[in-house]
């Protein structure tokens, strides 16, 4: 994929078991000619948890993206009349950014991004990660599918077994999705299986 020209908004949520995962998809749009902008929620921003220190991930961010962090509302709320974003991915995406966004709550950063990029209608792709996609997240998730200008990273289940309402989305395919989400396509297949026994 060919990304030079473009500026891809990359904002990170507290789904802490997946922040080493959707690195690599990062540097992935920056060896590919994107300039990446990246976006942090309060949880990254202020929490250190087993799979890693706050002042860990947001140095990665920096490193890999040459760019300083939006970690404030105030800092997200020009990316609207800027229109910097050609798209913006939220990977991963809790299942509390989901049920805000899909309720219009602006409270973070990331959900300024959000809005932002939806009012100059260029697309917002979602990478969901939460143990409730298939529980009372579900309402919102499917608010979202049918919204416009929205747009998913493929997602299955990923521990039927142990947690049967946990969604979470393929993240190695977030730059295959935000790239056809710029043509105005949903990547399909949407539902996958995300693992097999």
């Amino acid at each position: 994929m060919n990304w030079q020209g473009k500026t891809v908004g990359y904002a990170v949520t507290g789904s802490h078991c997946t922040l080493a995962e959707v690195m690599s998809q990062i540097q992935r749009f920056v060896d590919d000619g994107a300039k990446v902008v990246p976006i942090i929620s309060q949880s990254v921003l202020s929490t250190d948890t087993r799979f890693g220190k706050s002042d860990h991930w947001q140095k990665q961010l920096k490193d890999i993206t040459g760019n300083d962090i939006i970690s404030s509302i105030v800092d997200a709320e020009p990316l609207g009349p800027t229109k910097l974003l050609d798209v913006l991915a939220i990977a991963p995406c809790t299942g509390t950014t989901t049920s805000k966004l899909a309720n219009a709550v602006t409270d973070s950063p990331v959900l300024m991004a959000a809005k932002a990029t939806l009012r100059n209608g260029r697309p917002v792709v979602l990478a969901v990660s939460t143990n409730d996609g298939l529980g009372f997240n579900m309402a919102n998730i499917a608010k979202l599918i049918v919204a416009k200008n929205i747009y998913f990273v493929p997602f299955g289940q990923d521990n039927p077994d142990n947690k049967p309402n946990s969604l979470v989305a393929r993240m190695e395919l977030v730059p295959e999705t935000c790239y056809a989400a710029i043509e105005g396509k949903q990547l399909q297949p949407l539902i996958i299986e995300r693992f097999r026994d």
